[in-house]
């Protein structure tokens, strides 16, 4: 690896933060109307014009905004994403990394043992907020789940368990690869209630119970034999996903399957690289998360009385497949 490469790792959080801070002073939703002049921007948010015009400049030369005649737009191939008022949009996802931003921060310090005095995570307990970062997790989501569903190759499953189930878009990706399916989507009340909409909008909803619980907490509803955990294990400590796993198994009918999706991590912890640096995000979010390895995840599985445990698929994205299955 070169000196170049290496100042060039030291130099790539310079656009992230440009990107983050419009996100954080929502120009491109304001930017979505009308181009505007920096002089006018800065009147709206309320900002310095200097540091506002190099920051809008920035921006423009990123390409997330265009400049014409001294004039910035957001442009209609960004907005559909970037633009609040957007159906889709991911911006609450981006400004959940503005919040994630400030926890890496302290990285050096948590390694030294010194955990910085935590902050409350957003999504806040506001409802808009809530509703939106949903939003944005099923819009992402959205383009995975077939994959993900393709691969579990549910088959034969008639009864889906959906555990920390969101706003219902891999409940929906099941319902949809087997229509002799129903599902139950386990999930907090308020998340429940979004995924309510979002399902009936998708003419599913009288396949799908909705429980409201905690999973730390509450026992899963019985009755199902597919069982499927998606991105849930890496915020917790082993002994959390033991406790987890065995839940599972207690929901599950004989001959029933749980199915993990989460970062595989190959046995050095090295790879795939997304895993170890998603790793890094739990140990500053997290007072116990990790991704881990396979090994990790049968000796769990194990532990809580799966047999015929085995790796479905690796991944290089949060797309890991591990299956078990209860005697």
């Amino acid at each position: 690896m070169s000196p170049e490469v290496i100042l060039g790792l030291a130099r790539n959080f310079m656009e992230p933060r440009i990107l983050l801070t419009g996100a954080e002073l929502d120009l491109f939703t304001l930017l979505t109307p009308v181009p505007l002049s920096a002089e006018e921007v800065t009147a709206r948010i309320g900002a310095d014009l200097r540091a506002t015009t190099i920051l809008l400049d920035g921006l423009s030369a990123m390409g997330l905004l265009n400049k014409q005649a001294g004039k910035y737009h957001c442009p209609p191939s960004i907005s559909p994403f970037l633009s609040a008022e957007a159906p889709n949009s991911i911006l609450p996802m981006i400004l959940h990394m503005a919040h994630v931003w400030e926890r890496w921060s302290g990285l050096t310090s948590i390694v030294k043992g010194v955990r910085v005095q935590e902050k409350p995570t957003p999504p806040s307990e506001d409802a808009e907020e809530l509703r939106a970062f949903i939003g944005a997790m099923h819009a992402i989501a959205a383009r995975l789940a077939p994959r993900i569903v393709a691969a579990v190759n549910p088959g034969a499953s008639r009864a889906l368990l959906d555990v920390g189930g969101g706003p219902g878009t891999y409940t929906l990706a099941f319902l949809q690869a087997v229509p002799e399916m129903r599902g139950t989507l386990f999930d907090r009340p308020a998340v429940v209630e979004m995924a309510r909409e979002r399902l009936s909008e998708a003419g599913v909803l009288s396949r799908v119970s909705l429980v409201s619980g905690d999973f730390y907490r509450d026992e899963f509803p019985p009755g199902h034999d597919l069982a499927f955990v998606s991105a849930i294990i890496h915020q917790n400590n082993p002994g959390q996903n033991l406790d987890l796993f065995r839940k599972g198994f207690r929901a599950l009918v004989p001959g029933g399957r749980i199915v993990i999706r989460d970062h595989v991590m190959a046995s050095d912890r090295t790879r795939p690289k997304d895993g170890a640096i998603f790793a890094v995000n739990m140990l500053v979010g997290t007072s116990g998360g990790n991704t881990y390895t396979y090994d990790d995840i049968e000796d769990g599985l194990t532990h809580a009385g799966f047999i015929r445990v085995r790796l479905l698929q690796s991944g290089e994205h949060m797309d890991g497949l591990v299956e078990g299955f209860k005697p």
